[in-house]
């Protein structure tokens, strides 16, 4: 059953600009190779290529990984319907580690379940290759700009 949730307003502008910045965005997504792909009204898609500096020792991707993706895109999704200045603070967020990741392309879709002015309620499901590897909810504070 989809959830269909009453949203603040969608700013075309600001998605592009995502998409846009996403291959030259720096810190953990650079790190990562997190790219956004896709955003629409409530919703967004990024991808991810498995690289051998992502794996544990026994060949599987860390679960952290899957973590710091999710995180990202958690806030992501919020940005398009948010007013310009405003930036979301991650408050929590839990994820279900579903099947091990090796190789291959991961992509999570980060939907929004329902946002007001203050907070930001998102569920991402990861896959890799097709396959379901990670299920995740998280809440977001979406603050104001800070005084000059």
């Amino acid at each position: 059953m989809t959830i269909v949730a009453k949203l603040p307003e969608f700013n075309r502008e600001i998605a592009e600009g995502f998409i846009n910045a996403s291959n030259s965005m720096k810190g953990l997504p650079e790190f990562l190779g997190v790219r956004i792909t896709h955003i629409e009204p409530g919703k967004l898609t990024a991808e991810m290529e498995v690289s051998d500096r992502l794996l544990t020792p026994i060949g599987n991707m860390h679960g952290g990984v899957l973590a710091a993706m999710c995180d990202h895109v958690l806030g992501c999704v919020c940005y398009p319907h948010m007013r310009k200045g405003q930036w979301a603070a991650t408050t929590e967020f839990k994820l279900n580690l579903l099947a091990p990741v090796s190789s291959g392309k991961v992509t999570a879709v980060a939907e929004l379940i329902a946002m007001t002015k203050s907070t930001a309620v998102v569920r991402i499901d990861v896959t890799n290759e097709g396959r379901a590897c990670c299920a995740a909810q998280g809440t977001v504070l979406i603050r104001d700009p800070r005084p000059a």
